[in-house]
């Protein structure tokens, strides 16, 4: 009986500790997405900075360098696509009304989808909150703003910490296991940076490729909007299955505003374009990076969206591929070494 027991408070001890681990990563979750998504990007940019370190540029300035690179793009795409964003959005809603006398008259005269956007503006602003209550909103909004550059800086910490601690951490964790698994768990290690860098040096690319063709393509047959469409159909490209169809819904929907042809010729261009990416670009600029069928991706994206939220959808392929990777190499027994990861934009770096 003493020896029953015994063994019924240590398995009750385990379930208990399991299910305390399970309940701290639940509460510290999106730490753990950011750290994940610092480690992505440190995996991306890690060649880039292997190879100025090859030519006599230190490493923290290699760093520093990219991050400058990362802050021009994103100035030069605010510089080139706001300006005429904010046009788009305007003719959108047919110019914002300046006073409340002008949105009762756009409300009263207005039809269809214009007409529900004015009644709901029109709305929400009779129902706005008093001094008091703009303050607390204003603060609210201040300390949201505060936390997503908080958050930013994060990241990028620790991708720049991680591309100097990494090869601490592998030889530590390495000198933590048996002799014989060494070389196996570097190499795993080595497979799942490569694949985690070249997804995303690849999906960049793809955004840029995908918004660019497109939007010139929907400015060419007089799409309405067809800068914002076009953006947007390249940025939920990183939204694997799920973000191209989207795309080409918001394409057709825009184009029936215009017309059938119209709407025919902006899903043709969204289909055009898929087929010629799926079949010349990604397989010479990616090849079969994560190595997941499109049905694991579509199953793995929807239920961390539902679970999760949609924040963590972006991380979603990149942790279904790292478990799949670790999968194939402990359970499959698969060699890491054996493995082919394409490179994306750099030559392969070397293991060891």
């Amino acid at each position: 009986m003493a020896d029953i027991a015994r063994k019924a408070f240590v398995a009750t001890l385990v379930a208990v500790a399991v299910i305390a681990l399970a309940l701290a990563i639940w509460k510290v979750k999106i730490v753990i997405a950011l750290v994940f998504l610092g480690l992505i990007i440190a995996a991306a940019m890690r060649p880039g900075i292997e190879w100025l370190a090859r030519h006599r540029v230190p490493r923290p300035l290699g760093v520093l360098i990219h991050y400058v690179a990362i802050a021009a793009a994103i100035a030069l795409l605010l510089w080139l696509a706001v300006p005429r964003a904010i046009d788009q959005v305007d003719q959108a809603v047919g110019g914002v009304p300046t006073s409340q006398q002008e949105l009762q008259q756009r409300a009263k005269h207005s039809t269809g989808i214009k007409h529900q956007f004015f009644v709901g503006l029109q709305k929400r602003l009779n129902k706005l909150p008093s001094a008091g209550g703009v303050f607390h909103l204003s603060l609210t909004v201040g300390t949201k703003a505060m936390e997503v550059l908080v958050g930013i800086f994060f990241i990028f910490a620790t991708a720049a910490y991680w591309i100097f601690e990494r090869d601490k951490a592998v030889r530590l964790i390495t000198s933590l296991t048996a002799r014989n698994h060494r070389r196996v768990v570097r190499d795993t290690w080595e497979l799942i940076d490569g694949k985690l860098g070249a997804y995303v040096r690849g999906t960049l690319l793809l955004v840029a490729f995908v918004g660019t063709v497109l939007s010139l393509a929907f400015w060419a047959i007089g799409l309405p909007f067809w800068l914002l469409v076009g953006v947007f159909a390249g940025v939920v490209e990183i939204v694997p299955v799920i973000g191209p169809v989207v795309a080409g819904i918001l394409a057709i929907g825009v184009g029936l505003t215009v017309s059938i042809h119209t709407a025919i010729l902006a899903g043709v261009i969204v289909l055009a374009v898929r087929q010629f990416e799926d079949y010349v670009v990604i397989p010479r600029v990616m090849g079969h990076v994560t190595g997941l069928s499109p049905l694991v991706v579509l199953v793995g994206v929807s239920a961390v969206g539902l679970l999760f939220g949609a924040f963590y959808v972006v991380l979603a392929t990149p942790f279904i591929a790292v478990l799949a990777t670790l999968l194939d190499v402990i359970v499959r027994d698969k060699d890491p070494a054996d493995e082919d990861v394409p490179t994306v934009l750099f030559a392969k770096e070397s293991s060891g």
